[in-house]
């Protein structure tokens, strides 16, 4: 599973100094080609709504994930809901941004999922979410 918070649907067109010019589309367009390389499915989705998030990664136990790759978004830095969920599902969960949190506003530094999440992958723009691919694979 590869989830994505609020805001992410803007992307490509949002801060484009902060998040790149790569659309949401096209990262799920690479996300899935290195999945089938992998051997991996994928489910890619987006949503705005915090419960929807959570939802989903009950979703992902319920349906024997692998791994989720999260991009929580603002969510990342409020979310007590999500970090419960996480913690619940027994499934891992690879942290995902495209930018570096702990460069930005201060009240980026923390991290509810990071709290939760087997590991981190920040910084790298799109190819964040590749780079976290390759670990969710070797899993």
């Amino acid at each position: 599973f590869v989830l994505n918070g609020p805001n992410l649907n803007l992307l490509g067109t949002r801060e484009p100094e902060i998040y790149g010019t790569d659309t949401l589309a096209d990262i799920e367009a690479n996300v899935r080609a290195q999945g089938k390389t992998l051997g991996l499915a994928i489910e890619f989705r987006q949503s705005n709504h915090e419960g929807v998030l959570v939802d989903w990664l009950h979703e992902a136990r319920a349906k024997g994930a692998k791994a989720v790759l999260l991009n929580a978004g603002a969510y990342t830095h409020t979310s007590i809901a999500i970090l419960d969920a996480i913690k619940a599902i027994a499934v891992p969960v690879i942290e995902v941004h495209l930018s570096d949190p702990e460069t930005r506003e201060p009240f980026r530094h923390h991290s509810y999922v990071g709290m939760g999440a087997v590991d981190v992958v920040k910084g790298l723009g799109a190819e964040s979410y590749l780079v976290a691919l390759e670990k969710a694979a070797a899993l």
